[in-house]
C-alpha cells in the first residue's frame, strides 16, 4: 500500500482555465488536462526562474516529486502545442490536497491563507 501523497502548496490560481487554437471549433479538438499543481510547477520554474530546490521548497514537496510534476506538465503542454490540442486547467478530485495560500484562512487547520480542495471547503 503506497504512502499518501503530501499536499502541494499552490500560491497561484490562473484566471484562464482553458486554452485552444484559434479558428478551430472546440468539438474538433482533443483536450489535454493539466492539474493546478502542474501549473504551479511551470510558473515557479519557467516564469519565476527559480531553481528546482527553491521550487520544491515553495510547494513543500521533495525535489524528485517536483521534477516529476514539472516533467509531466511540460510533456502535456508540449504535446498539446505540437498536436494543436486544447489545454484545460483542472483540479481533479483525485489530485492530492491543494493548499492555496492566496485567499482566506483554513477552517480545518486555522492557518491563514489556506484552502482545502480535497473536502471542497471554501473559506470566506
Amino acid at each position: 500500500m503506497p504512502r499518501p501523497a503530501k499536499p502541494r502548496h499552490v500560491d497561484f490560481t490562473p484566471t484562464a482555465l482553458f486554452f485552444k487554437p484559434a479558428g478551430i471549433p472546440l468539438r474538433q479538438l482533443e483536450v489535454a488536462t493539466i492539474g493546478l499543481a502542474e501549473i504551479e510547477a511551470l510558473r515557479l520554474k519557467d516564469v519565476e526562474g527559480l531553481d528546482q530546490a527553491e521550487c520544491a521548497q515553495q510547494m513543500r514537496i521533495s525535489r524528485p516529486t517536483f521534477q516529476r510534476i514539472l516533467t509531466a506538465a511540460r510533456q502535456k503542454v508540449s504535446m498539446a502545442l505540437v498536436s494543436g490540442n486544447a489545454i484545460r486547467v483542472e483540479v481533479s478530485p483525485l489530485e492530492p490536497e491543494i493548499h492555496n495560500t492566496t485567499d482566506g484562512y483554513c477552517p480545518h487547520c486555522d492557518a491563514p491563507g489556506h484552502r482545502h480542495r480535497r473536502c471542497n471547503q471554501e473559506t470566506t
